[in-house]
């Protein structure tokens, strides 16, 4: 049988490699947010082992009894995600504290284990109500520097340490695991893609300098929540399901993958534009989506990537959290179509006139 591995697989650079060169970058640097990374990365490695074998393992797939700090049942791959993360990064002496979808509150690192200076915060196991279907799901991550008394030891970590605006992070990423496991990084300079290369089972860099493009046709929303839709966002997808006759004068296609990594993914990979926004489904709900483990890293890998990614009326990263578990409102992608979406909410005007228009109220195809 050829082997079809060659010598150009072994030519790529490793993830490890690559983050070798960029610490080469910061002479002062030790190397801890390196190792960091590399523990990110084996545990990606690990759920994406778990995840192909869960078709041949029944307790994998099954619902647990338990429902986590969102009030949603837990699969039992969420758990053993959300250990796998604790497990793959809490020996390295590299992490503080972590906070996780999974837990209510954060889990610090053992006073038995080395402490470093870093927080770590992640959703584990996103999308995972796609995976009795066997369709995209990922983790995602983010990296924030711990405060110099917390890392100094003058006292302990607390919950409100981890609430910092996704501008502070350090890094930031997804690992997504579909026909190949990928994981997605920005360190602040760009951001890369590292296939999982299944004979050597390392990340190689594939993806070097991912790019949004600027302009897209494509849109991602949960059209089953239009009734609930502020005036800025109904006026958006009505103007791209009118197409080529309407006023955007182009025709758009819509995805939906209830993944938010399938759906970043897509946009890095060829364009596009997602929106989560805030509606009145629950009027004391922001959003959907959380901000510190969901909503600030994709907008720090968006905004490094050429990007943008709003709240609809501001970034993301400015957002200032007040709650580890916060919702907001999130729309990301293509520079050109946030950027219109941003307008139409500071247009108070137009908004109030689109709410009241016979087109949108008779003939709209997503009537109030």
């Amino acid at each position: 049988m050829k082997n079809n591995f060659t010598m150009s697989n072994w030519e790529l650079p490793t993830l490890a490699q690559y983050l070798i060169e960029e610490r080469r970058r910061y002479p002062e640097s030790i190397g801890e947010l390196n190792s960091l990374l590399l523990d990110i990365g084996c545990a990606c490695k690990v759920i994406s082992k778990m995840l192909g074998y869960m078709s041949l393992c029944t307790e994998l797939s099954d619902v647990s009894t338990e429902i986590n700090v969102q009030g949603e049942s837990q699969k039992a791959l969420d758990v053993l995600s959300n250990e796998t993360f604790i497990e793959a990064t809490q020996r390295s002496g590299n992490l503080v504290a972590i906070v996780s979808e999974e837990m209510e509150e954060p889990y610090v690192i053992p006073k038995n284990l080395a402490q470093g200076k870093y927080l770590l915060v992640h959703d584990p196991l996103d999308g995972s109500s796609n995976i009795d279907v066997n369709a995209g799901v990922g983790s995602i991550f983010s990296v924030f520097r711990a405060p110099e008394d917390v890392i100094e030891g003058r006292r302990p970590v607390s919950k409100e340490d981890f609430l910092q605006p996704g501008k502070q992070q350090i890094a930031a990423g997804y690992a997504i695991y579909g026909p190949s496991t990928m994981l997605v990084l920005t360190v602040g300079r760009g951001v890369h893609g590292f296939t999982l290369e299944p004979y050597t089972g390392e990340f190689r860099l594939t993806h070097p300098n991912m790019q949004v493009h600027k302009a897209t046709n494509e849109f991602a929303i949960n059209a089953s929540n239009s009734r609930f839709w502020e005036a800025p966002v109904k006026r958006y997808i009505d103007e791209c399901l009118s197409g080529s006759l309407g006023p955007r004068g182009k025709d758009f296609n819509m995805r939906w993958v209830a993944s938010m990594v399938a759906e970043a993914h897509r946009i890095l990979i060829r364009g596009g534009v997602f929106m989560y926004p805030r509606d009145s489904k629950n009027p004391e709900k922001q959003g959907r989506l959380r901000l510190l483990y969901e909503a600030s890293p994709i907008a720090m890998l968006m905004e490094n990537a050429g990007g943008m990614c709003s709240t609809g009326y501001g970034p993301i990263h400015d957002v200032e959290p007040e709650q580890v578990h916060q919702r907001i409102g999130v729309i990301f992608g293509s520079a050109e179509e946030v950027s219109l979406i941003e307008s139409y909410h500071h247009n108070t005007e137009d908004q109030s006139s689109y709410e009241e228009s016979p087109l949108f109220a008779v003939r709209g195809l997503f009537r109030k």
